[in-house]
């Protein structure tokens, strides 16, 4: 919204649930079936087990229109997904569901990075986040929509080796500019990556309170270096 852009926010409940919210950041509420329409865009930032749900949905947005995804797979919140847990990478087990080609964007930062950490282009130390697809066209627009958020784009390769951007990766909500996220993704191990996630959970569990936005971050980086 605040490149200009015109943005229309949807959930499964119903716009009058979200009205508020769109006014304040000026967007506009509509019923999910509409927002699927008349878009150059679509972003998807739902819970990861509800995707089979959307399939219908998304299958009304014209098959030009890229498709982000937004989202990570934690078993203990979402349930087991077999294909996930034996190794596929989640965009690509998303792509499947929903029976469309994915981009993946934003889901290696935080809330907190997202709302409060982006800088202009340029500035030293901004903060670059992964993108992974296969379509050339929708790569280029999602990545240009990271940047006019605030964050360098990096292209992170083809949406099967995104799992170098999920959780219990390097590359994962740790806040790196561009070269450093360059070999943090290089240095991604998938062996790990599971086993890195759920020590990290049990990590934040185990504090007996919510950690700061800058403990996450850290404890982040110290597990997954």
């Amino acid at each position: 919204m605040a490149s200009g852009h015109m943005v229309k926010l949807a959930n499964s409940k119903g716009p009058e649930t979200i009205a508020e919210l769109a006014r304040d950041i000026g967007a506009t509420a509509v019923r999910a079936e509409d927002a699927v329409k008349d878009v150059e865009v679509l972003i998807l930032s739902v819970p990861f087990a509800t995707y089979p749900k959307l399939a219908d949905l998304v299958k009304e947005a014209p098959a030009t229109v890229p498709v982000i995804d937004t989202s990570n797979y934690y078993p203990f919140r979402d349930g087991s997904i077999p294909d996930v847990d034996a190794g596929m990478p989640q965009s690509v087990w998303v792509s499947e569901q929903i029976k469309r080609p994915v981009i993946k964007a934003w889901n290696a930062a935080l809330a907190a990075t997202l709302a409060d950490k982006g800088r202009p282009a340029g500035e030293v130390g901004r903060i670059a986040l992964p993108v992974a697809g296969d379509d050339a066209s929708g790569k280029a627009t999602a990545m240009q929509l990271v940047e006019e958020t605030g964050f360098d784009a990096l292209d992170a390769g083809p949406l099967a080796t995104s799992w170098r951007q999920q959780p219990g990766t390097p590359a994962y909500c740790t806040e790196l500019t561009t070269a450093v996220l360059t070999a943090a993704l290089q240095a991604a191990d998938q062996s790990c990556a599971v086993d890195n996630r759920d020590r990290l959970i049990k990590k934040f569990s185990e504090t007996g309170k919510m950690p700061d936005h800058d403990e996450v971050v850290a404890l982040n980086r110290k597990v997954t270096a």
